[in-house]
């Protein structure tokens, strides 16, 4: 029992080319805390100045990197542990949800109703009292911490019996998929408590300080820069320890791996459970940015666009789930304004355009030009050789 905590510690003796490494890792956090830095600066310009950026461009980026951070996501489970996930946006459904009843219970008697206890969806609908479901969420650490035990325990509970039944492959991203399809019509129904197809909307403050204040917009966008930061860096981490090398063991070849006697359900159930809680943080920080959460969020086609993000970035690298990302939604963001009906066309072709010139994305790029640079290290091991160290 004690064998997989042991794994997060590095291991010295086992050698081979890094997962992640440490270049990249510098540059990708010198790079996010410039814009961290930059975007709060250029907001507090004058607006007549050529680097003025206004509260929607801010809150605009703001939400790109929560969809980074969703994208790390899928690259840890999809890029080093091989699983091909298609229901991540349940987690991240859910860190919304989770952040928008914290923000419901705020609004208190300024609603439509007047209500101070039931958020207005509830007095429509003639609910008397609030739900079990719905305590504690009027203090900021509870709702905090649920947006990551919530999402967390339904990855705990969804891997515990998938990696247990050694689901593998395709079966294994269908029933992903059926999974946020059915929290997506369960969310739709009214008597869940959550809003009904309208979801959880009209928000006022966070922490007593209001949304619609520009301040608060550049707090939002600092808070899901420097998460990103931080997930960024654990992610790096687990995959520098003895746990990352297991992990991609696992994904060249499982049942070598299973047969050395390490725990490979264990192992892919913490990392599976991790990348669960990462979503839902960014889905936490995505709600008060746009202002709404809805049951649209959990569409299988959301997952199926942050898989796409991944892909054309490069998957197994991090940072490049990061920058297709961002390039994606960029790019969405214009088309969908200047060609809106273009948009799934030119989408469906740089994807097919990524597969077949840059099968490694766009960070295989970066990584092709490093290799090139780079002297070729003498000795190299790959990532499978953790299975010659002894188990205990």
């Amino acid at each position: 029992m004690t064998f997989l905590p042991a794994l997060f510690r590095p291991s010295p003796s086992i050698r081979g080319p890094q997962l992640v490494s440490r270049t990249s890792t510098i540059v990708f956090c010198l790079i996010v805390l410039a814009v961290v830095i930059a975007v709060p600066i250029c907001h507090s310009l004058p607006t007549e100045h050529p680097l003025y950026l206004g509260t929607f461009s801010v809150t605009l980026i703001g939400k790109f990197l929560t969809y980074a951070i969703l994208a790390l996501s899928v690259d840890l489970v999809w890029g080093y542990l091989g699983i091909l996930s298609l229901g991540h946006a349940a987690f991240f459904g859910l860190g919304g949800y989770a952040m928008g009843m914290y923000l419901m219970r705020q609004i208190g008697d300024r609603g439509v109703y007047g209500n101070p206890e039931l958020p207005d969806f509830m007095v429509f609908l003639n609910w008397d009292s609030l739900p079990w479901y719905w305590w504690g969420f009027d203090a900021f650490p509870f709702a905090l911490a649920m947006v990551m035990v919530i999402p967390g325990l339904l990855a705990f509970v969804f891997g515990w019996f998938a990696f247990r039944s050694r689901v593998n492959g395709v079966y294994l991203s269908i029933i992903t998929q059926a999974m946020t399809y059915a929290l997506l019509l369960a969310f739709y129904r009214n008597e869940m408590g959550f809003g009904g197809n309208n979801g959880l909307t009209d928000f006022k403050d966070i922490i007593g300080f209001s949304l619609r204040s520009d301040s608060v917009r550049v707090g939002l966008f600092v808070a899901s820069g420097m998460t990103l930061l931080a997930c960024y860096l654990i992610c790096a981490s687990l995959l520098s320890s003895r746990l990352g090398r297991l992990v991609v063991a696992i994904r060249d070849s499982e049942d070598r791996t299973r047969f050395l006697g390490y725990p490979v359900d264990r192992a892919k159930l913490a990392v599976f459970t991790l990348s669960g809680m990462i979503a839902g943080l960014a889905g936490a920080l995505y709600v008060p940015q746009v202002g709404i959460i809805n049951p649209g969020e959990f569409a299988p086609l959301n997952s199926i666009e942050a898989v796409v993000w991944v892909a054309i970035g490069g998957r197994g690298t991090l940072y490049g789930a990061v920058v297709g990302a961002l390039g994606v939604n960029a790019a969405k963001t214009w088309f969908t304004g200047a060609y809106p009906e273009a948009w799934l066309f030119v989408l469906g072709a740089l994807f097919v355009v990524v597969t077949l010139l840059l099968p490694k994305g766009i960070a295989g790029l970066f990584s092709k030009r490093h290799e090139e640079l780079a002297p070729k290290a003498d000795h190299a091991e790959s990532p499978t050789s953790l299975a010659q160290a002894n188990p205990s």
